[in-house]
């Protein structure tokens, strides 16, 4: 669900400007055509140099909320968290910007400084989807299960479709101990989504949480072939095999996921269980 998102600016306004007006417009155009080649540092280049010409450029706000996504993309967080800011400084109520802002900090694991972009993103706009639904990961994160269910319940007020409302619900009854009602929603939800293989994952993380681990197994088994394993897929299938008594199968797994860069710490207490 999450994206970031590009301002979309429009010089129709000028029909005869001055030297200093057409180069602005003809960077911004270049810093288009380099984002099609997927040229993310000329880009930055052309951005930059927009505003240089122009500083004052009332547009400018766009530019910094375009220069900031360009500058995630190329791995500079921190700059691009300055971009958005800049950004909002100058149009302090968009809630393009405080949503792109926010996923950053939350990739950053700046959840409060998040949880706080949401917050200012849902006055502007109460019923926007994406944030409530990201607000209420983040109240789950903090165990705010009455807060996280809210959020969840809005959305399906506004829609009562909203699968990602309903995928709430399942990870919340989940972390409550509400593992019946919570596989409920799983299987209602792979039957509506079947390739949506986050839900595998979810659902093997609930199986695995009550006791079903035969089930659990099905569902680490099917993500292993249909994804790229990650650590914390590694992490599932060890503990899951640790409870079948599969013991150096689930050492060989935490093993495999240390080497993705799960944390080792905790990956040598699990470790220690296999012995």
């Amino acid at each position: 669900m999450k994206r970031v998102k590009y301002a979309i600016i429009l010089f129709l306004l000028l029909g005869v400007g001055t030297l200093n007006a057409q180069t602005y417009e003809e960077l911004i155009e270049k810093s288009y055509a380099y984002l099609e080649k997927d040229d993310l540092l000329a880009a930055e280049m052309s951005l930059r140099e927009a505003m240089r010409q122009e500083p004052g450029n009332p547009n400018n706000y766009a530019l910094l909320t375009n220069l900031g996504t360009i500058l995630r993309r190329e791995g500079k967080k921190e700059e691009a968290i300055f971009s958005y800011t800049a950004a909002l400084s100058r149009y302090p109520k968009s809630t393009m910007i405080l949503e792109n802002r926010a996923s950053l900090y939350l990739e950053m694991g700046e959840t409060e400084k998040a949880l706080n972009d949401y917050n200012m993103l849902l006055l502007e706009d109460p019923i926007n989807q994406e944030a409530l639904y990201a607000r209420g990961m983040i109240f789950l994160q903090q165990k705010n299960f009455l807060w996280a269910e809210q959020d969840f319940d809005k959305m399906l007020e506004v829609n009562e479709a909203s699968l990602y409302a309903r995928m709430g619900h399942a990870i919340l009854e989940k972390m409550r101990g509400n593992y019946d009602e919570s596989e409920r929603i799983y299987n209602y939800l792979i039957d509506k989504l079947p390739r949506e293989w986050q839900l595998y994952r979810g659902r093997a993380d609930l199986y695995f949480m009550a006791g079903k681990n035969s089930r659990a197994m099905t569902d680490v088994n099917r993500l292993f072939i249909e994804t790229e394993p990650d650590a914390d897929l590694y992490v599932l299938r060890g503990k899951v095999k640790l409870a079948q008594y599969e013991r150096d199968s689930a050492s060989k797994d935490f093993q495999k996921a240390k080497e993705l860069g799960y944390d080792p710490q905790i990956i040598e207490e699990l470790i220690r269980m296999t012995k």
